[in-house]
């Protein structure tokens, strides 16, 4: 913003919430056991999928083909992060899969 000829400048503080990790949130062991919680629930299918793709992959390979760090890729197999919708994206087109979870067919 302009005001008299000097330039003022603003920081914009973003607060993050706090959440808490998907592995908490579903019962253990992490990934087996099915999330009471919808969220959490999609997030144990997206890393179900994850590691079904991955399958007999390292998982730096997978990093280098994807441009995603092996270290989140770790994580999100383990629950430990929520990860973004980059992310995703970059996994699905490094793998050429789709790994965010489908609706069920309705009968």
């Amino acid at each position: 913003m302009l005001r008299d000829g000097v330039v003022a400048v603003y920081a914009v503080v973003m607060g993050m919430v706090a959440r808490d990790k998907p592995s908490s949130i579903a019962p253990a062991p992490w990934p087996k056991v099915p999330s009471p919680d919808p969220i959490a629930e999609i997030a144990r299918q997206l890393a179900i999928n994850l590691r079904d793709t991955i399958d007999s992959q390292s998982i730096r390979s997978v990093a280098l083909k994807t441009g995603v760090n092996h270290v989140t890729i770790l994580r999100i197999l383990a629950g430990q992060v929520w990860p973004d919708l980059i992310t995703i994206a970059k996994l699905e087109l490094g793998l050429d899969a789709y790994l965010w979870p489908r609706k069920p067919e309705a009968d």
